[in-house]
């Protein structure tokens, strides 16, 4: 068996560092708009920290995909089927987030706001993983 050992091009490496870094900076917004939309329904509005987390990470997830697809994995094609895969995953993160939520507040009876930044630092690992492996995995066909 052979193996491989040839180095990886550097243009391959900096389009993933790239791809990586642009994530982080999207990934950013859609979470800071996630935890400003969830701060002003828990401590203005007085919702209940899930019905506010379901909410806030809805609009997240959104903002996220609309951003990844266009400016980030520049992918058009089967839009539908992609948004359907990154909405799962979304709301994998927003069930794992709940319940850290649920977990934090309920049990160890931390701060909303606090238990709500770590459950998005928490998420975000996950959600990296299975969208670009995943959702944002190129097709066959070109990406139109």
């Amino acid at each position: 068996m052979k193996i491989d050992s040839s180095p990886v091009p550097i243009s391959k490496l900096i389009k993933e560092f790239r791809t990586l870094i642009l994530y982080g900076i999207i990934g950013s917004a859609s979470a800071a708009l996630d935890f400003l939309l969830y701060t002003f329904f828990v401590n203005v509005l007085s919702w209940h920290y899930i019905v506010s987390n379901c909410i806030s990470v809805l609009a997240g997830i959104s903002t996220s995909f609309s951003l990844n697809r266009t400016y980030n994995f520049k992918v058009k094609d089967q839009i539908t089927k992609r948004f359907s895969i990154f909405l799962c995953v979304g709301l994998c993160g927003m069930l794992f987030s709940n319940l850290i939520l649920y977990l934090c507040i309920d049990y160890l009876q931390m701060n909303k706001i606090f238990s709500k930044l770590l459950s998005i630092v928490l998420v975000v690992f996950f959600q990296f993983l299975v969208n670009k492996y995943i959702t944002f995995k190129p097709t066959k066909k070109s990406n139109e």
